[in-house]
């Protein structure tokens, strides 16, 4: 039985020998690590480690994009005994100055050289750090590079051949394996502390009701620096599964026809980016067109169930599902390498014509729902447990209950140790065994969670009434006019927005509509812009409760940006930042 991410990882090296384990890009097209070669690169990098002094409860920063390194880093220095802390690689100076000194970090890993220069910014206040070492073979002065101490450990591992394997073998499940800090959209980050045994329970409950083997490939896209991925990355490994790394955000289309994944998990802005790309397609086309692809959506939503469900499918299914795939769906599955069996969409809800959509093609999206603190996951639909609008149903040995203020609690294997040096807030969320998620939610009959919105963004108005602001926003970001949105009115009369348009779908409209304008900031001030942008939010919402519906908006001239503080590296809004950012736009608004 595996009880600590070490017993995983050799356990893993064991069962599954095989050439292509890890696949990178590499001077424009994607070569292969195989099994034997990563464990042998985990075990030298670890006993260089040593080496170099360090040793059991010392922690290690990684802050490096998705890169084989990251993962073999990860495992050599929890072989140790040691603590890994994970960035994010967009973090400003100050920020990863505070991860660093906050964790008492005594190793700093990095990859590149840009990311080197915001360490050098800082590097004379790190106060425990003494030792730096890079990806890179290009080292700067005082940094050691990855290979150098990969060369110090088989010299210790020729010396003493069974020194790793005891070493990593006497890690007991109770032992801190990470500290992961969370993104901060409502405040200073904190440290969340997570034990071998919270991340292996969570990651062998989501293998044990999730099928998906070593013959499949994962193309790894979010950062592993966030949980989500982590999590993702212990699943392919535990299964045996081929990790392929996405190169960038901009690569990603690309990268997808290269690798054509069988498993990919994202958030759900890029799901909500291809829907908006599908539908804007769609309702430009010929009155026929679009009959006929609502029609396809119709068959594939019943011919998938059907399948997932394995219950029997007739032949004019068959036929009408064969027609429907050949002319419309083909067009999108194609889009991803057309071999996914699911995707993972986790980090906010994702709405239910999204999941529809992805479902009629025959590409599943599971939905996760859960926090760092929980390692992270504490439901997830399956393929028996689908049902769109929801989060699923809690995984095995979590359980979820909903307080009397709707506030969603969790109790399980998976939930954190606490805050890391901060007593007083883990003493705020975790009581009696249950973690207070500050999420607001409920059961549905049948057990399934929906998650709502975040406690502290729910905005009572003026007129006392309660309004969760994200299902809003989600809905007015699958219009093909709106690229993002922030919905306002905490103690207002009235709900306001604030819009980032699609803005090669305003300019379109402005040529046609012979608008002039200087630039950007000039047409967004455009009346007939700010008409047109307000009767897609007026359209989009029209379902909406009165008191929900937005009645003014302020067109923004960007969207929000990770470097400016404004987003999370998994895109969500910093709603506190915005707000201060844009207060006069909004004070605006709600001027008589």
């Amino acid at each position: 039985m595996v009880e600590t991410l070490n017993q995983l990882l050799l356990n893993t090296l064991k069962s599954y020998p095989k050439d292509n384990f890890i696949l990178f890009k590499k001077e424009g097209k994607y070569v292969p690590i195989s099994t034997q070669e990563f464990g042998e690169k985990v075990k030298d990098f670890s006993l260089g480690l040593k080496a170099l002094g360090f040793k059991s409860n010392d922690k290690l920063i990684i802050l490096s994009e998705n890169r084989p390194e990251w993962v073999m880093t990860d495992f050599a220095t929890i072989c140790l005994g040691g603590i890994t802390v994970p960035v994010h690689t967009p973090l400003v100076p100050e920020q990863i100055k505070y991860i660093i000194n906050n964790s008492d970090a005594t190793v700093v890993v990095f990859s590149t050289q840009e990311l080197w220069k915001k360490i050098e910014a800082i590097k004379h206040e790190l106060k425990a750090v003494n030792s730096y070492i890079t990806f890179s073979s290009d080292a700067p002065q005082g940094v050691l590079t990855f290979e150098e101490i990969v060369e110090r450990g088989k010299r210790m591992s020729q010396d003493d051949p069974g020194l790793f394997e005891r070493t990593a073998l006497a890690i007991r499940p109770d032992d801190t394996a990470t500290i992961i800090y969370t993104s901060g959209t409502t405040g200073i980050p904190k440290g969340v502390v997570l034990t071998h045994s919270n991340l292996v329970s969570n990651c062998t409950a989501l293998t044990s009701i999730i099928e998906f083997s070593y013959k499949d490939t994962a193309l790894s896209f979010c950062p592993l620096s966030h949980i989500m991925e982590k999590i993702a990355t212990l699943g392919y490994l535990h299964k045996g599964t081929t990790i392929a790394y996405a190169e960038s955000v901009d690569t990603l289309l690309e990268n997808l026809s290269e690798v054509k994944p069988h498993i990919m998990v994202s958030v759900p802005r890029v799901f909500e980016k291809v829907y908006s790309k599908v539908m804007e397609n769609v309702l430009s086309s010929p009155s026929w067109k679009k009959k006929f692809f609502f029609w396809s959506l119709d068959v594939g939503k019943e011919y998938t169930r059907k399948r997932i469900l394995k219950q029997p499918i007739s032949w004019s299914l068959r036929i009408k599902n064969g027609l429907a795939h050949k002319l419309v769906f083909s067009k999108i599955t194609k889009i991803t390498g057309a071999r996914i069996k699911f995707f993972v969409s986790g980090g906010a809800p994702l709405s239910k014509e999204i999941a529809e959509l992805f479902f009629a093609t025959g590409m599943v999206v599971l939905e996760a729902y859960g926090l760092t603190e929980t390692s992270p996951v504490t439901t997830i639909t399956t393929y028996e447990t689908l049902k769109f609008g929801t989060v699923g149903k809690p995984i095995p040995g979590v359980e979820v209950k909903i307080a009397e203020d709707g506030e969603i609690l969790v109790r399980g294997y998976n939930v954190m140790k606490g805050y890391y040096k901060r007593e007083k807030e883990t003493e705020e969320v975790l009581k009696e065994g249950w973690l207070y998620t500050g999420d607001i939610g409920h059961l549905d009959q049948e057990g399934y969670l929906v998650v709502t919105d975040r406690k502290k963004d729910l905005i009572i108005t003026a007129g006392g009434k309660n309004v969760a602001p994200q299902p809003i926003e989600n809905i007015l970001k699958r219009n093909p006019y709106i690229t993002n949105a922030v919905v306002l009115g905490d103690r207002r009369r009235f709900i306001s927005a604030l819009i980032v348009p699609e803005f090669e779908k305003i300019k379109e409209y402005a040529k046609d509509k012979n608008i002039s304008y200087e630039n950007t900031k000039d047409l967004i001030t455009k009346e007939e812009i700010l008409n047109l942008v307000f009767d897609q939010v007026e359209k989009s919402t029209s379902g909406l409760a009165p008191y929900e519906k937005i009645k003014k908006i302020a067109l923004l001239e960007r969207d929000f940006d990770i470097d400016k503080e404004e987003i999370t590296p998994t895109l969500k809004v910093r709603r506190n930042i915005v707000e201060e950012k844009y207060k006069n736009v909004i004070e605006s608004l709600y001027k008589e």
